[in-house]
């Protein structure tokens, strides 16, 4: 994330842009809400699509000059900026939401088979990939990091849409709601886990992981330093008179950190994961609002990641990219994580109804798989192609979380009962 010098020109260029974006994320999230499908899917798709949209319409020489290279350059760092921002918030929240409220018994069993299962399904693609021999899809990162790359992918759940959904729904307090949502917070946590690990293989050479090991230490001292530091108490009361501060603090030290995480060879998303875990949980205190503050400022700039991957990634990906390998992302995508949704549901006590609801629920990918996809992809684990077949899965899954639970409503009685209270058919 290094930003480039910006002529006046460029620097309007740059702004109109970035203004085309926010109105681009608002159109995609109205008419997500009016297809009744979770809003990032409007959001992720509008700004996906976009780009190769345009470039198929306008030809590349009139598209170079709506965007041309300086101005693109300048929006991925951007968009990568929002990225780190909110995944701030994202991790601050995986550290003590959801679990609460779930069975002691039956989370820990549908956490392994919700996460289990989908590793497998990872190991199955790999295999697709693998039988196929193209080495446009299977890319040159070594095997290790290419296999735990792909089985991750296939195992992240969402939690900030999952419990969007909940919200929505009315399953917050239910049996089913509450599970999954415990059970999408260890996923993710040991998913960001084997993340770090696959992007470490990546390197491919006892020098690279050094780096990565290096990079990985820099920013857990950081992060258990500003935990040290929020903690005190002359600065909890200092900053909770100051909230904008709190927040302008937590930012700065996020994207500094993950900038010089990435430039000591590790993924800048994970310096910004360990920030948010290292901010102090407090109540009372200004830390919960600050985090939501910058969270906020990443969400309102994610979108113009979304055009730049588009544009720089998934526009090269289409030729290359077989509907088989699409549909066989998909089939494993969804089946990992309805069959071990299931199973581990049904193992850990629950009835076929709210078991088939929590399997729906898991298949809530979101906004946290592109993040983690784009890790995977800068650091040279995935192709173009494999990408963009991963975001359809995304995607598709995420927008199936509504339907399916319906279905599962519908096939349980015109309104599944749940915990003794009625669950919306919709």
């Amino acid at each position: 994330m290094e930003l480039n010098g910006l002529s006046p020109a460029q620097l309007l260029h740059t702004g109109a842009a970035l203004a085309a974006v926010v109105l681009l994320a608002v159109a995609g999230r109205g008419a997500a809400r009016w297809v009744r499908l979770p809003e990032v899917v409007g959001e992720v798709t509008a700004g996906l699509v976009v780009g190769p949209v345009l470039l198929a319409l306008l030809g590349a020489e009139v598209f170079g000059a709506v965007l041309p290279g300086p101005v693109l350059a300048n929006l991925k760092v951007v968009g990568e900026a929002g990225l780190v921002l909110f995944l701030v918030g994202m991790t601050h929240r995986l550290r003590s939401s959801g679990g609460a409220r779930s069975s002691r018994r039956a989370l820990p069993v549908l956490a392994a088979w919700a996460l289990v299962l989908p590793l497998a399904a990872g190991l199955l693609l790999v295999a697709v990939v693998e039988a196929g021999g193209d080495p446009a899809v299977r890319g040159t990162a070594p095997l290790p990091a290419f296999v735990l790359m792909v089985a991750v992918a296939m195992s992240i759940t969402a939690v900030p849409v999952l419990s969007r959904i909940l919200v929505d729904r009315g399953m917050t307090d239910t049996t089913a709601g509450s599970l999954a949502l415990g059970a999408a917070i260890v996923i993710d946590g040991v998913g960001w886990v084997l993340l770090t690990v696959a992007v470490g293989l990546g390197t491919g050479s006892a020098s690279g992981l050094v780096g990565a090991g290096q990079a990985l230490l820099f920013a857990a001292v950081v992060a258990l330093a500003l935990r040290w530091v929020l903690r005190a108490e002359a600065v909890r009361r200092y900053f909770a008179r100051r909230p904008w501060g709190a927040a302008l603090l937590i930012g700065a030290v996020t994207l500094a950190t993950a900038l010089e995480t990435e430039r000591l060879g590790l993924t800048a998303v994970v310096g910004a994961a360990l920030i948010g875990l290292g901010v102090p949980r407090e109540e009372p205190g200004p830390w919960e609002g600050a985090v939501a503050r910058v969270s906020r400022w990443g969400l309102v700039l994610t979108p113009v990641f979304f055009v730049v991957t588009g544009v720089s990634v998934l526009t090269k990906a289409f030729a290359a990219t077989s509907w088989t390998l699409i549909t066989a992302t998909l089939v494993l995508g969804l089946a990992g994580k309805l069959v071990g949704g299931y199973v581990g549901a049904r193992r850990g006590g629950l009835g076929p109804a709210e078991a088939m609801r929590v399997g729906a629920l898991m298949n809530t990918r979101g906004l946290t798989e592109l993040i983690v996809l784009q890790a995977g992809y800068r650091a040279g684990i995935l192709s173009a192609p494999l990408m963009l077949a991963l975001v359809v899965m995304a995607l598709a899954t995420t927008a199936a979380t509504g339907p399916l639970l319906g279905l599962v409503n519908r096939t349980a009685g015109r309104a599944g009962p749940v915990d003794g209270r009625t669950v919306p058919a919709h």
